[in-house]
């Protein structure tokens, strides 16, 4: 896909996303927006193809990601911010008021521990595996 077909193709969902996170017209509640977008990518990035992208794409779908949580925030953040705020206590205290599941809760944790300790969490599964294939 190209830049523009990405953009095209996730518009209605980055329209979704601020509506559901909106207090008024103008105002956003930054820590439910922080929560959806967590969410978006995590599901995106499990599974490119549901949503009709290549796993090739998924750069230029952060790219563009990051472009729409600027527009919506004010400030520019990465992927790295929005989760080390998903695994701190403004990010358990958003989970909390936004009633997710604790499924969801652990897969937004998941991709937390995926991309702010990457070594980590290899050695995390890399043990899970090892303790099921003795």
């Amino acid at each position: 896909m190209t830049p523009t077909d990405i953009s095209a193709h996730f518009s209605p969902i980055f329209s979704d996303i601020r509506e559901r996170s909106s207090v008024a017209e103008t105002f956003i509640d930054r820590d439910l927006y922080r929560v959806y977008v967590a969410t978006l990518w995590s599901n995106v990035v499990l599974s490119p193809a549901e949503v009709g992208l290549e796993e090739e794409d998924l750069p230029e779908l952060h790219d563009i990601l990051l472009d729409e949580m600027s527009a919506a925030l004010g400030a520019k953040e990465t992927l790295h911010d929005l989760f080390q705020f998903i695994s701190g206590k403004g990010g358990e205290r958003a989970m909390a008021e936004a009633r997710l599941t604790q499924s969801h809760k652990d897969l937004l944790q998941y991709f937390s521990s995926m991309i702010l300790d990457p070594e980590g969490h290899k050695r995390f599964m890399d043990d899970i595996r090892d303790q099921q294939n003795p």
